[in-house]
């Protein structure tokens, strides 16, 4: 239930007013008690329910008066905050206004509108925005473009209202005012004017010095110009121009004046000038007093002087246009010198290619009269001197004493040596006036011929010699290619003290590359042009013996001659590689050799003409798996560990075409590491792991190498298989 107390004291009375009813209740309350009859103890509960309300009518009284002094006090510091912050914005030098979210004008200072004091009679607050522009508008202090109407300033200032904006307005009286809008964050906009006169007219006194400076550096430079310049306005008036112009068309000081037509130059140009080519002087007027965008126009004049002059004219950005004037004259005289001079040239290389032509001729005939007589001298020399040979050798059998036989040994050697040099001599005359038909030709049966030609002489020098085998067929002269692989495996051989000689095939696209590597002393960069040279050898030292350096002479005429392509690499210290790069032939195509020893004709395996890497300490078993891929046609090159195998590589400078590489190799590499060093160095070719290990580490080992594993005891087709598939 609601208590009477409470019905009867209102909230909203004033403290007096609610203190005024509790003591009227309260004294009805004990009148009521003192006429009643009845219990006592009623009676002293009334009494004390009405001292508890007047307590309670006390406290809201105290808080009410508390309230309302801190109400009082926060009015009396907002006024305060009132006046600081219209002092604030009264203390702002430029204009200020501030507007709420509702478009209305809240404040202002007294420099707002100052300039337009028509504005600012009507300025008030609670003044709309729109109000406030419409009354701009129409202010008789605004400046007004000539073009522009109140209406049309108004909407532009409305569309600047939409967004934060900085723009000048022009005054009366060249007078500017800066504009600058704000956003608040509660929606408002914060206007700001700010009287820039003074600067807008310090920047126009400086833009005019500027073009001042500038149109003296414009005559400046335009009369330090070698052309010709004129200059003229969209309307073809006369606006620049420099002494150079004067004096080349010879035009009077009184002619050329500012604000001359186009035309007053046109004349005087034909006055005692014509056009050259296709221009015709109507149509240099048409040009001149065109509408449409102009291109730009090349002419030539030709002066009565005999002077030529060459005027290029070209369109200005402002639909002027200018023009340039070059004397051409030392230009065009110096041309026609130079085609006379030209055509008194040509004459006189005629006869001379003539001459020379008969000289040529002459000079043939001659080198082939020389390559006769040295042929047929080196012919007839060599069947004594192979006679004398003989004759040495039976004395040098017969003879008992050892200082004689000594002695008829070297002069055996001696023989040997010239008869080498008239071979090479007869094989230089042959290759200047030979003329060759290059036909098919099996290199099977030529490198069998040459491994057992040049095995016993890198035996006798302790070198190891690989001719690898190939059952290609290329097109050559066989005696010729024979000739050139001859001198290149017999110079790698002499020049070699220590190591290996290698002698491999390269399938190209449409071709083989022959290659002969060797581990001799290298060629240095400056000298392998010369290498080629008759006579030339490196090692000046060198006996006759070992030949006068005609080697190479025969090896790079032979192959200039069949058209093969020959290059050198070789680096100093480490060794040098010949290659001789020839054209392939189908491998059913008729094919010849001019010797008698032939290798079997009949099919290889698939594994033919490959090179496998072997890596397997297992000496039995490296020498099964040899000759079982030797019988397929495969070249092995076998090693017993890792480190064995990086430097053979390394040494031959030739990467095989695929690698069997055992794992457990012993203290030293591993099978995976030995791949991965090979990658890294000669990069991916075909590969396996060869192991007996079957657990998950080799597996997972061999998957992060990216290798399969062939595991023992190795299965004949699974080798022959990878052999033949390369994968």
């Amino acid at each position: 239930m609601t208590r009477i107390s409470d019905s009867l004291i209102d909230a909203g009375d004033s403290p007096e007013r609610n203190t005024e009813k509790l003591l009227t209740i309260a004294e009805v309350l004990m009148r009521q008690v003192e006429q009643a009859s009845g219990d006592r103890g009623a009676a002293y509960e009334q009494f004390q329910r009405a001292a508890m309300l007047e307590e309670r009518v006390r406290q809201r009284t105290c808080d009410l008066e508390a309230t309302l002094k801190v109400l009082s006090d926060t009015n009396a510091r907002l006024a305060e905050a009132r006046r600081n912050l219209a002092d604030a914005i009264e203390a702002v030098e430029e204009g200020f206004a501030l507007f709420d979210a509702a478009e209305n004008l809240v404040m202002y200072n007294s420099r707002f509108c100052r300039d337009l004091e028509d504005v600012r009679a009507v300025l008030r607050p609670g003044l709309p925005f729109a109000d406030y522009i419409e009354a701009a508008s129409r202010s008789r202090f605004l400046a007004l473009p000539e073009s522009e109407t109140p209406a049309g300033w108004t909407a532009k200032r409305m569309q600047r209202h939409r967004m934060r904006s900085v723009f000048t307005v022009a005054l009366a009286g060249d007078r500017w005012l800066q504009i600058s809008e704000q956003r608040t964050s509660e929606g408002g906009t914060v206007v700001l004017q700010t009287d820039v006169t003074d600067i807008i007219r310090m920047e126009r006194t400086e833009r005019g010095r500027m073009l001042d400076d500038q149109a003296r550096l414009i005559r400046a430079t335009l009369e330090h110009i070698n052309q010709g310049i004129c200059i003229f306005d969209a309307a073809g008036r006369l606006v620049g121009w420099n002494e150079r112009l004067r004096l080349l068309l010879d035009i009077p000081v009184t002619v050329l004046r500012t604000g001359a037509g186009f035309d007053t130059l046109q004349r005087w140009i034909r006055r005692d000038s014509e056009l050259i080519g296709d221009v015709m002087s109507s149509d240099l007027a048409t040009w001149a007093v065109q509408r449409t965008p102009r291109p730009p126009l090349f002419l030539e004049v030709r002066r009565a002087s005999g002077m030529i002059l060459v005027a290029f004219a070209e369109e200005t950005p402002d639909r002027g246009f200018v023009m340039s004037f070059s004397d051409v004259t030392r230009e065009r005289l110096a041309i026609q010198a130079m085609q006379r001079a030209n055509a008194s040239l040509e004459a006189r290389v005629a006869a001379r290619t003539e001459d020379l032509r008969a000289a040529l001729a002459d000079a043939e005939r001659a080198n082939s009269t020389r390559a006769r007589f040295v042929a047929a001298a080196s012919h007839d020399l060599l069947q004594p001197l192979s006679a004398a040979k003989l004759f040495v050798a039976s004395a040098r059998d017969e003879v008992a004493d050892e200082h004689a036989g000594g002695t008829l040994d070297k002069a055996h050697k001696a023989l040997a040596s010239v008869e080498a040099i008239l071979g090479a001599l007869l094989d230089i005359s042959r290759l200047d006036e030979a003329v060759v038909e290059r036909s098919p030709v099996r290199l099977a049966p030529l490198i069998a011929q040459l491994t057992d030609e040049f095995a016993p002489m890198a035996e006798r020098k302790g070198l190891k010699l690989a001719i690898l085998p190939c059952t290609l067929t290329v097109f050559s002269d066989p005696a010729y290619l024979r000739r050139i692989l001859q001198n290149l495996i017999s110079n790698a051989i002499r020049y070699t003290r220590t190591g290996r000689v290698l002698v491999g095939t390269r399938r190209l696209p449409g071709a083989v590359r022959i290659e002969v590597h060797d581990t001799g002393p290298g060629i240095a960069a400056e000298d392998q042009r010369a290498i080629f040279r008759e006579f030339h050898r490196l090692n000046a030292s060198a006996s006759a013996s070992e030949g006068l350096g005609l080697g190479l002479a025969i090896v790079e005429r032979a192959c200039a001659l069949l058209d093969h392509r020959l290059t050198l690499s070789s680096t100093p210290g480490r060794g040098t590689c010949f290659a001789v790069e020839l054209e392939r032939a189908p491998a059913r195509a008729a094919a010849s050799y001019s010797c008698s020893e032939t290798a079997e004709d009949g099919p290889m395996a698939d594994g033919s003409d490959r090179i496998a890497l072997l890596v397997e300490n297992d000496e039995e078993l490296r020498h099964a798996m040899s000759l079982h891929l030797e019988r397929r046609g495969v070249t092995v090159l076998e090693v017993a560990s890792g480190e064995e195998a990086l430097e053979l590589v390394e040494e031959m400078g030739i990467v095989p075409d695929l690698y069997l590489i055992d794992q457990q190799l012993g203290d030293g590499l591993t099978g995976i590491e030995t791949l991965i060093a090979l990658r890294a160095r000669h990069g991916d070719r075909p590969a396996r792991i060869i192991t007996a290990d079957r657990t998950p580490g080799v597996r997972e080992a061999c998957a992060a190498a990216d290798v399969e594993i062939m595991y023992k005891p190795i299965d004949a087709e699974a080798l022959e298989a990878f052999v033949a598939g390369g994968r």
